[in-house]
């Protein structure tokens, strides 16, 4: 029987190169000739930190002896962080795309890969998306190194694990996935090991787009992930049991598992006392519901629910709609469309001007419209406050998310009444009972009925009475707290 030998592997020469990356104009080559030895420095221009380049490559080459200039003592020696082996060609292409350098040596047929990037990342700065008046104020950067170093300094446990993969077939994007591993549900992680490593895609531009492709229900308009760019939220969730997602060139990050309502939930809460949190969270939970039904209730009252209208607010939607010529459904679907398009132009516009847009527009509009007999005066209150409480969300996608559900309300109720809004509500609410996060049920602590959950999703308590970590989390560590109770006495009396 025949010996079968591997295949001697070659290694990629500067024309091998050139050819891979189509000849591109940015390939530099610079060649040292050194005591009789020649060392070949291939790297791409504009990616590389060139001091680097001159002070940790060059020139402490050119500074070695004779017997020095060889590939295992340089490899060994150089003073680079970071030292990869050449394997294959696409693999040499690979890492000068992203800022290595080359170096081949032609006399032994051998090269390493250098990591010599140049960086360039913007400095920390306060969020814009989510803005809060306690706690820290800095935000993720599109560094996926920063976005580390920001969450070990905030978590400085040996128990803290990250793993990366590398996702996209075409331009390869660095994701990692952060947890606490004897705190967060092993069965959640490897859930996400596998849909990160099952994805074949070309690119993936940022995180939101690999969330929309981890995604549970692809086809509801429901977020089922929480995206933030506050590494507090990040941390605070992390050590609750979740599990966190970075992806390399994003400033956005994703939390999973998620419940319904978790998206009304804010860091902000855990910086004020226990008291105000339960009464703002409260308040936010209230506006999502006035925000989606609050229309739709006016339109199924005016068209066919008069009896249900105290007489003395009748008359007065009487006389303010006895000018305008459309029936109700047609004239609450014109407004909420044109609070929609007045919000959409000051979100495009430069700030300045989009802030300017945003109220200009609303005032002159709004007594326009009046003035001109298409709407009357109560509605355009009751579309400006169901407009505000879709903003008392501090998830953005999940407003959004109740902004569009207000039109299919708006339609059932112009259509059947509150008959027509009940059937609606069905509907959503089979939806959500149906939805999961990583496979986790999206209503929970409701649907299944976990009663002491409701602490951590309705309302806080203080801090003494939360032991224990959330049961929907499935935490391996379930306690948080330990709680002793110490007699204090007076000094006057000691």
């Amino acid at each position: 029987m025949k010996r079968v030998h591997e295949r001697e592997q070659i290694i990629p020469t500067y024309n091998d190169i050139l050819e891979e990356l189509k000849n591109s104009p940015d390939l530099n080559l610079r060649e040292l000739n050194l005591e009789g030895n020649t060392i070949q420095i291939i790297f791409l221009k504009n990616l590389v930190e060139t001091e680097y380049l001159h002070t940790h490559i060059i020139e402490y080459i050119t500074q070695l002896s004779k017997e020095q200039i060889h590939y295992e003592y340089i490899k060994e020696n150089i003073p680079i962080g970071e030292v990869k082996a050449v394997k294959e060609l696409n693999e040499v292409a690979s890492f000068l795309i992203n800022g290595f350098a080359y170096l081949f040596f032609p006399s032994e047929q051998k090269g390493i890969l250098l990591n010599i990037a140049d960086t360039t990342e913007r400095a920390l700065e306060k969020a814009e998306t989510e803005s809060l008046v306690y706690g820290p104020k800095i935000c993720f950067t599109e560094s996926l190194s920063t976005n580390i170093q920001i969450i070990r300094r905030n978590i400085n446990d040996h128990n803290l694990c990250t793993e990366e993969f590398v996702v996209g077939s075409r331009v390869k994007q660095k994701v990692r996935i952060v947890y606490v591993n004897d705190i967060a549900d092993m069965e959640n992680v490897q859930t996400i090991r596998q849909r990160l490593s099952e994805i074949e895609i070309d690119d993936i531009m940022d995180s939101s787009v690999l969330a929309q492709i981890l995604d549970d229900n692809s086809y509801s308009f429901f977020p089922q992930y929480i995206m933030t760019e506050l590494p507090d939220r990040f941390v605070h969730s992390i050590i609750k049991g979740r599990i966190g997602i970075l992806v390399d060139r994003s400033p956005i990050s994703i939390i999973c598992p998620s419940t319904f309502f978790s998206f009304f939930e804010s860091t902000e809460d855990i910086y004020l006392r226990w008291s105000l949190s339960s009464a703002l969270r409260l308040l936010r939970i209230f506006a999502m519901i006035f925000s989606v039904f609050f229309s739709s209730i006016y339109v199924a009252a005016v068209t066919f629910h008069h009896e249900i209208i105290p007489s003395s607010l009748l008359i007065s939607i009487g006389q303010s709609r006895a000018r305008v010529p459309f029936p109700p459904l047609l004239e609450t679907l014109v407004l909420e469309i044109m609070i929609e398009l007045l919000r959409e132009a000051g979100a495009r516009l430069p700030s300045k001007v989009g802030q300017t847009m945003g109220i200009v527009g609303g005032i002159v509009l709004g007594q326009a419209v009046v003035q001109a007999g298409l709407t009357s005066n109560i509605l355009i209150i009751i579309v400006s406050l169901s407009a505000l409480g879709s903003f008392a969300s501090p998830s953005y996608e999940m407003g959004t998310a109740l902004r569009i559900l207000r039109f299919p309300m708006i339609l059932l109720a112009g259509t059947w009444g509150l008959i027509g809004i009940i059937i609606g509500v069905c509907i959503v609410l089979i939806h959500l009972l149906k939805l999961t996060s990583l496979g986790r049920p999206f209503l929970s602590p409701l649907y299944p009925l976990r009663i002491e959950d409701f602490k951590y999703a309705f309302f806080r308590l203080p801090q003494h009475a939360y032991k224990k970590r959330a049961t929907s989390n499935r935490t391996i560590d379930k306690y948080r707290l330990s709680w002793k109770t110490q007699n204090k006495e007076d000094l006057d009396e000691m």
